[in-house]
């Protein structure tokens, strides 16, 4: 529970992250530039009222706030380069390349079943049928796996959560790891 509530406030603390840093961003800057332009006659008496020095704080600001999402917009239009982030992104993870998470898996394997008593003669549909079953055991080795079978039984309360597309010894293999982890 309190693992749950830290990442939470973790996650805020994110969010938050943009907007504070783009205030900090202007007042910095707009403070580092005022030393070098606050000396110019311009800057001197009122303008409706105000003092022109708070109108020359207000603009430096405002310019720096401008020029930050001006480069922002350069770099999400014309450069694109997140596009290119999220592709790599997408490539290094396990789970859109080669691993399936065990939800997914039980449904690959439900429509691999089907697809297999559809189709018993083809043998090309049988073939891919046999690489599926393979793929599926193979993540079932997997910790993940481990993890979620383990969940199932102390979370949700199945003593036995039967994956039908398993073998015997992959079942008890899956079952034993599952026993074995530590929840947190």
């Amino acid at each position: 529970m309190m693992k749950k509530w830290f990442m939470r406030q973790y996650w805020r603390i994110q969010q938050s992250q943009t907007l504070i840093s783009m205030g900090f961003w202007t007042t910095t800057l707009t403070l580092l530039i005022w030393p070098y332009v606050r000396w110019r006659p311009f800057f001197s008496g009122t303008f409706l009222g105000i003092s022109t020095t708070y109108w020359g704080l207000f603009a430096i600001g405002a310019s720096v706030l401008l020029t930050v999402l001006l480069i922002g917009r350069f770099y999400d239009a014309t450069l694109g380069l997140w596009r290119e982030h999220l592709t790599v992104v997408q490539e290094r993870n396990p789970f859109t390349t080669y691993k399936l998470n065990p939800p997914f898996g039980i449904l690959l394997a439900q429509t691999n079943a089907i697809l297999r008593r559809m189709e018993p003669e083809d043998e090309k549909i049988q073939r891919h049928c046999d690489f599926v079953d393979r793929w599926l055991e193979w993540n079932s080795r997997e910790e993940i796996w481990a993890r979620t079978m383990s969940s199932w039984k102390n979370i949700v309360g199945d003593e036995d959560p039967f994956l039908f597309h398993l073998d015997e010894e992959s079942r008890s293999r899956l079952e034993s790891h599952a026993d074995e982890l530590q929840d947190y």
